[in-house]
């Protein structure tokens, strides 16, 4: 279940800069807005980055 998965790994990609945002310099909180900006706009056209690079590594089929 591929949505499952992105948002799994969304979800760890904004703990993250969270963290790092808080812990080791602001700047990461840009990419805390990249991320959030993605989701934002994949709602919107239905294309997703994340999708193709899954499915490149071969995970991009539902089963």
């Amino acid at each position: 279940m591929m949505h499952y998965l992105i948002r799994r790994i969304a979800g760890v990609f904004i703990l993250v800069s969270l963290a790092l945002g808080y812990w080791v310099h602001p700047a990461w909180f840009l990419f805390t807005a990249f991320v959030g900006l993605n989701l934002l706009q994949s709602s919107f056209t239905r294309w997703c980055q994340m999708e193709r690079i899954l499915g490149r590594f071969g995970l991009g089929c539902d089963r």
